[in-house]
């Protein structure tokens, strides 16, 4: 997350352990801005959704739905991959 601005984070992150891989589900959004939907790795790699979201329930649920339906195997790099970037499983 960028920390350049105040954020308000959703009282609903929450990390999700599936087939010995956990991620951790950010949710978060800026002054006047729709929720950003952030999953970051054990290998703190990241991937950001390139929508916003109206809620922070809709993130979530998309979150969990591409976890669901791709897999969690998808957003999990390699150690020190960085950050990667752009609408994960649309």
């Amino acid at each position: 997350m960028d920390q350049d601005y105040p954020l308000t984070i959703s009282p609903l992150c929450q990390s999700i352990t599936e087939k010995d891989h956990t991620v951790r589900i950010d949710i978060y959004r800026g002054p006047d801005t729709a929720w950003t939907l952030e999953i970051v790795d054990a290998f703190n790699n990241s991937t950001v959704w390139d929508d916003l979201f109206a809620t922070d329930q809709a993130a979530l649920d998309e979150g969990l739905r591409t976890i669901r339906e791709e897999g969690i195997e998808l957003l999990v790099g390699p150690p020190g991959a960085g950050a990667r970037n752009g609408g994960a499983a649309t």
